[in-house]
């Protein structure tokens, strides 16, 4: 644990991707190796289920700090993150011991069934073996908040550096559902772990437009900078779950972008086992499709947490795959050939399949200019899509985000004035900061909540809106200040649908703080009946029935 310890803090020390490579680099090489499999799955998404929960381990830490419930709950407030409060609220360690670890998370799997009085026990043994820096690694845990800072790219670069394998090799082993408890380093590195007949390959990623490489003086949201349009693969964005379907010997698998299997959620796919090639892996889009098109992504929502999905969701929700690209053809692996090439080979499977099959063709749109393409960009909305893609034909399908081949030219979002009614602080790094906020647009004389935010604004301005809310709070509800209705900010969202769950009967899909509106005062943000009549607007969608409003 200390090494790891050592790590962390390394990481944390600094900002620059080469400092971090060769941190995790050499713990790569000289880590106790059932501790380098554990490192390698938490920094993969790989993190033990929680045992514990947030209202125990507050009460536990309390207890063994020796103060009241109301004073730790005040102190957390202040810290904005529960490991951190308990780290510096405990007092010190008793009984420090070395531990591993691997040894510290397989005690914290075996917590699961457990009653409270064993789980208590274990955990109070925890804090007073370990010193501070441990105690808060072993708390992050605990709560499934670690974060290292590190993305996959960088742990699979620092992996490379330390075992000499190449980079995409790797990434492509670490793929899949393999268990760390169960997997040595030797084994995750040299074959990859889980069954290999059902791994599928790392995603490739695609850049935003607006983020691309332009001449002096171009206009953002230009593909003229490209060059010609004939170059490029133009295709809808579809807004659905991104994912792979793997038809291999003995294996039929589909797997999300955030690599978790998800075959038994759409079991309307199992025909396409009996018809796809041996050996064939397609990168798609799933979607709720229905009479010819697709239902919106609250539709799709009904269908990813469950595991098991009845006759009734199957018949109101039915899915269907948009492919977009062969990765593997008769066990051929397919990615560094050309799109153009894998996409002709894609076109003819997919013709040769059986009718009624719940797998088609992503449509390729044609256009002679990029002036074409962005008045077919403009329809997106209507056939419930985000935007294009744009995809050079002459690109392999790379692992990760590069830069230059794959781009997404998404719709300018949604906008809408409003005004904050409440403010909650950060975590991690913004723990001291006011940045998550609750606002309202006007209903009549009244205001109505109908989104939260947290992201879009620069720490300079979280800072100030910090003081300026430290100086207003009207109220206090735990972490959160019921402050007076007088910061406006422009929130951009993506979408827009009915919600019964919510007040205002209305639900924003990512929205986010875009502008700090100092030019405006309260009586100048938007109201409920524009949000409304966007909601009317909406392909396909209803407004909220009254009562739920």
């Amino acid at each position: 644990m200390n090494s790891f310890v050592a790590l962390f803090n390394a990481l944390d020390a600094t900002t620059k991707t080469s400092v971090k490579t060769a941190a995790l680099a050499e713990y790569l090489r000289t880590a106790p190796e059932a501790d380098r499999v554990w490192t390698i799955a938490l920094l993969s998404g790989r993190r033990p289920k929680r045992a514990v929960s947030a209202t125990e381990l507050r009460v536990w830490a309390a207890e063994a700090a020796g103060i009241p419930l109301w004073l730790f709950e005040e102190s957390y407030a202040v810290a904005g993150d529960l490991g951190e409060a308990i780290a510096h609220l405990l007092p010190p360690a008793q009984d420090l011991r070395p531990v591993t670890l691997d040894a510290m998370i397989r005690g914290l799997i075996a917590l699961t069934g457990r009653d409270v009085a064993e789980r208590r026990a274990f955990v109070l043994a925890a804090w007073d073996g370990l010193a501070a820096d441990g105690r808060f690694l072993f708390n992050k845990l605990l709560t499934g908040g670690f974060r290292m800072g590190v993305s996959q790219g960088l742990m699979t670069r620092a992996l490379s550096q330390a075992t000499g394998v190449e980079e995409a090799t790797l990434a492509h082993r670490l793929m899949g559902d393999w268990n760390p408890a169960t997997t040595s380093f030797a084994t995750l590195t040299r074959d990859g772990g889980g069954d290999a007949a059902s791994r599928p390959y790392p995603f490739a990623l695609a850049s935003a437009l607006e983020e691309a490489p332009l001449p002096p003086g171009a206009v953002q949201q230009n593909p003229d900078a490209l060059g010609p349009v004939k170059e490029w693969l133009a295709e809808w964005k579809w807004d659905g779950i991104r994912g792979q379907l793997i038809a291999r010997p003995g294996a039929f698998a589909l797997w999300s972008r955030g690599e978790e299997l998800i075959t038994d959620r759409f079991p309307e796919f199992a025909p396409l086992a009996d018809f796809l090639p041996p050996g064939t892996v397609i990168d798609g889009e799933v979607l709720i499709w229905r009479d010819g098109q697709p239902l919106p992504f609250a539709d799709l929502q009904k269908r990813i947490g469950r595991k098991t999905v009845g006759r009734k969701l199957l018949a109101e929700s039915p899915a269907r795959m948009l492919a977009y690209d062969l990765l593997e053809d008769a066990g051929q692996d397919l990615r560094e050939a050309p799109l153009s090439q894998r996409r002709a080979r894609l076109e003819a499977m997919v013709a040769a399949l059986p009718p009624g099959l719940p797998l088609q063709m992503s449509p390729r749109l044609d256009a002679e200019t990029w002036a074409d393409a962005a008045l077919q960009r403009a329809e997106a909305r209507a056939l419930r899509a985000e935007g294009l893609m744009l995809k050079r034909l002459s690109s392999p399908y790379h692992t990760g985000r590069r830069r230059g081949d794959w781009w997404k030219w998404k719709l300018d979002p949604y906008v809408v004035d409003a005004v904050m009614l409440y403010a909650q602080a950060g975590h991690g790094r913004r723990a001291n900061l006011f940045t998550d906020f609750t606002f309202a647009v006007r209903d009549g004389n009244d205001l109505v909540p109908f989104a939260k935010a947290y992201s879009g604004l620069t720490d300079a301005e979280f800072a100030e809106i910090t003081r300026w809310v430290q100086g207003h709070t009207l109220e206090r509800f735990g972490p959160v200040r019921r402050v007076p209705p007088e910061l406006v900010f422009e929130l951009a969202f993506e979408g827009i649908q009915a919600s019964p769950r919510h007040k205002s009967g209305i639900a924003l899909r990512f929205p986010r703080m875009v502008r700090w509106r100092r030019d405006k005062g309260v009586a100048e943000i938007d109201h409920i009946d524009s949000l409304r009549a966007l909601l009317r607007q909406a392909p396909g969608a209803s407004p909220p029935d009254p009562e739920d409003i």
